[in-house]
């Protein structure tokens, strides 16, 4: 599953202990396996071999652009939330016409900087969208390909901060009022309508709702052929779950099976969006123990990273595996909170965790943080953010630098009237 093992009682990345990237790039620091994210990556993407298909891998997932030059070299597709990941996948060298570019709040110079580079799909969110892309495809002289984003009230069955596909969500377009548009395409002369898009959520651990999705996509898909359209592209997003504790999510090839299964009537070429079932455990987050502290209720593990760093246990309450760098015996007495720097009751990393014995100073790896880590970073409390490594081999590399105290301040000024005295 992953590239995360204890030799000789310490843990190592593929044939690096991750206490030398510690010595070299500090804490926090987020480690990823390069092994670990092609392997994955190569998995998912084979699930659908005979199958005409675009894995475009979900950029907002994880976007350090060593990552998705990698997913390049592959032929990975990407799909995009806004201008500054289409640039990331730019200067990664990925293909623009392999980039699909979802979300709710594209502004205008995001529509006009994806035309000029020629990507190949928008995933229409709304009709006030659909009418400023057809505008300014205009202006430019160029025609938009599209997809609408439908929304199938359907429940992904997964925590309710990352269900996209219920009614109440502002994700997508209700099904009647997608026909809606579809029936008017001729209102919209520089708009070529060639797809169907649906994305119900993220961390799914089941494939039903999925398939109810699908169909209904199916059938909306005969209905428009019927009426001349051309569609071509059958976009199902991504939401492929992991194992973070003890889920059982599908594996892709049974993902595979029972999507082709019921997309097979209408012959479309699928678009596939998955993010975290590729980096997820493909990456960890390595922390030093900063302080230890017990009050008469309870045992705090006081670490130099916290929700600034990785946010997810604390918006969504969500479990990750912590692991001693150094292996040591977990004695069940020991029940800690694992906190970090944070000026916030809600800054953990862990609650109420059977842990093992550690002192000031060792080394604790926050597992499965590849997906929705460094990418939801912040300045909070103005800390820098932490440095990215990838390790390949017996090899690693800084991908990103850590921020230095000089960059929290460096676009900010002070007008000359506060310097006068």
């Amino acid at each position: 599953m992953h590239h995360f093992n204890y030799k000789d009682g310490e843990l190592y990345c593929e044939d690096v202990p991750l206490r030398s990237i510690a010595e070299k790039a500090g804490t926090p620091c987020y480690v990823y396996s390069r092994a670990t994210l092609e392997r994955h990556f190569l998995a998912f993407d084979r699930a659908f071999n005979g199958i005409e298909h675009l894995t475009c891998f979900s950029v907002k997932a994880l976007s350090n652009v060593a990552v998705l030059r990698l997913f390049a070299n592959f032929g990975s597709g990407f799909d995009i939330v806004s201008g500054g990941e289409l640039f990331r996948v730019e200067k990664a060298g990925g293909e623009m016409g392999k980039v699909v570019f979802s979300g709710v709040s594209k502004s205008e110079w995001e529509l006009r900087y994806a035309l000029e580079k020629g990507i190949l799909l928008f995933n229409v969110e709304s009709e006030s969208e659909l009418k400023l892309l057809n505008k300014i495809a205009g202006d430019m002289g160029k025609k938009a390909r599209v997809a609408l984003r439908i929304n199938p009230d359907i429940d992904p069955q997964t925590h309710p901060h990352i269900s996209t596909g219920l009614k109440t969500s502002k994700f997508g377009i209700g099904l009647e009022k997608a026909r809606e548009l579809f029936r008017g395409w001729k209102e919209y002369p520089h708009i070529e309508f060639c797809g169907v898009d649906c994305h119900i959520g993220s961390q799914l651990l089941k494939l039903a709702p999925i398939v109810e999705a699908l169909s209904h996509l199916v059938q909306l898909v005969v209905e428009l052929r019927g009426l001349g359209l051309d569609i071509k592209y059958l976009d199902l997003g991504g939401g492929l779950g992991i194992a973070y504790n003890d889920e059982e999510p599908p594996p892709p090839m049974e993902y595979a099976r029972e999507v082709s299964a019921a997309a097979r009537e209408v012959n479309c070429k699928l678009i596939l969006e998955p993010g975290r079932v590729i980096v997820g455990n493909a990456g960890i987050l390595l922390l030093r123990v900063v302080y230890l502290k017990e009050t008469g209720a309870k045992k705090f593990v006081i670490v130099d990273g916290g929700m600034n760093d990785l946010i997810r246990p604390a918006l969504y309450g969500a479990y990750h595996e912590v692991l001693p760098v150094i292996e040591k015996p977990v004695r069940s007495g020991n029940i800690v909170d694992l906190v970090g720097p944070i000026c916030e009751t809600t800054d953990f990393l862990a609650k109420n965790r059977v842990f093992p014995d550690v002192k000031p100073g060792e080394l604790l790896a926050v597992m499965s943080a590849g997906a929705y880590g460094f990418v939801m970073a912040s300045n909070y409390n103005s800390h820098p953010l932490p440095a990215e490594v990838l390790v390949s081999g017996k090899d690693f590399y800084v991908v990103r630098e850590r921020e230095r105290l000089e960059d929290l301040t460096g676009k900010e000024r002070i007008p000359e009237i506060l310097l006068q005295r």
